[in-house]
C-alpha cells in the first residue's frame, strides 16, 4: 500500500482582464479577484507560499504559488529557505 507522505502542486496562475469591461474597472476587477483567491486559500486553512506576484503592462496578474494538495501533508515543500 502507498500512502503520499508529502504533496503540493506548483502553479502559475493568470488573472486575466475581462475584454468587455472598460480597462480601470478590468484591473480593480483582477485585483480583487487575486486578493479574494488568496482569501479563499487562508479560509480554506490550504498551505500555500506565493513565490511571485507580477503585474503585467495591461494590468493582469501572474501569480507563481505553491500550495498544498489535497490537504495533505506539506513536507519540506514550503519551507521558506528553498525556492
Amino acid at each position: 500500500m502507498k500512502r503520499n507522505q508529502a504533496a503540493c502542486i506548483c502553479q502559475t496562475l493568470h488573472f486575466q482582464l475581462k475584454e468587455d469591461v472598460e480597462h480601470t474597472c478590468a484591473v480593480r476587477a483582477v485585483r480583487e479577484e487575486v486578493s479574494h483567491y488568496k482569501h479563499r486559500l487562508d479560509r480554506s486553512c490550504t498551505k500555500y507560499r506565493i513565490l511571485s506576484e507580477t503585474e503585467q503592462p495591461d494590468g493582469s496578474v501572474i501569480v507563481k504559488i505553491i500550495k498544498q494538495y489535497n490537504h495533505s501533508p506539506v513536507g519540506e515543500y514550503l519551507d521558506l529557505n528553498k525556492t
